[in-house]
């Protein structure tokens, strides 16, 4: 298992204010969440969790926009939590703070419009942060494509170029989509592939241009 632990950071920008604190708000809300006994925290996931059988009728829009705060169990939250520290603070450095939170969120509904695309029906609940985090991912692929991604691999640390861990990444995401649609696609419960390819192309789309925009000498200098 290749698990990211750190990358190369920019030296000067702005301060990745919302990249860290929406990690303080995923950890608070999930910590918040898990006082609930077991019937009222599934509850809670179904009526703030993104339901696609719903959207598509015009039904609990808003949790488009609350489903990205949730997290359906401790390893669901680490996981994110962990992509959202190493690889957003780079992006909301350079295009600053406002337009990052704008990205981020634009990228969760980029992701769940992407999974409801595919899984109109589906009466599972999607929560997450997955989606608005892949689309970072995305974004600095492209912004960032020469970064040295930090990795542990069980015992052994080594660096790899972003291009080379993310492409990777997404080359998993679509064979795990691709293998999960069926007649069963959106009638169990699982990990939502598809919003993870579709908030990652977002972000890549976006990333362009934010490298023609945003990135230069003064940006790219690393730490």
């Amino acid at each position: 298992m290749f698990l990211p632990i750190g990358d190369e950071n920019i030296a000067r920008g702005h301060t990745p204010y919302f990249s860290y604190g929406f990690i303080v708000l995923n950890i608070a809300i999930f910590i918040w969440q898990s006082t609930f006994l077991e019937s009222g925290y599934n509850a809670f996931l179904r009526d703030y969790g993104m339901i696609p059988a719903e959207i598509t009728v015009g039904v609990d829009l808003e949790t488009l926009l609350t489903s990205v705060f949730l997290h359906g169990d401790f390893m669901h939250l680490f996981g994110n939590m962990l992509y959202l520290w190493i690889f957003a603070d780079n992006v909301e450095a350079v295009v600053g703070n406002f337009r990052f939170v704008v990205f981020y969120l634009l990228g969760g509904l980029a992701a769940s419009f992407a999974q409801i695309y595919i899984m109109p029906d589906s009466l599972i609940p999607n929560v997450g942060a997955s989606g608005a985090i892949s689309a970072v991912l995305g974004a600095y692929l492209v912004m960032f494509p020469k970064s040295q991604i930090k990795v542990l691999f069980f015992v052994t640390i080594f660096y790899i170029p972003a291009i080379f861990f993310l492409g990777y990444w997404f080359v998993q995401q679509l064979i795990e989509g691709v293998g999960n649609l069926g007649p069963s696609a959106g009638k169990v419960a699982g990990v939502a592939w598809w919003a993870h390819i579709g908030g990652f192309v977002f972000g890549l789309l976006i990333g362009f241009y934010f490298r023609t925009r945003f990135v230069g000498y003064r940006f790219v200098e690393k730490k």
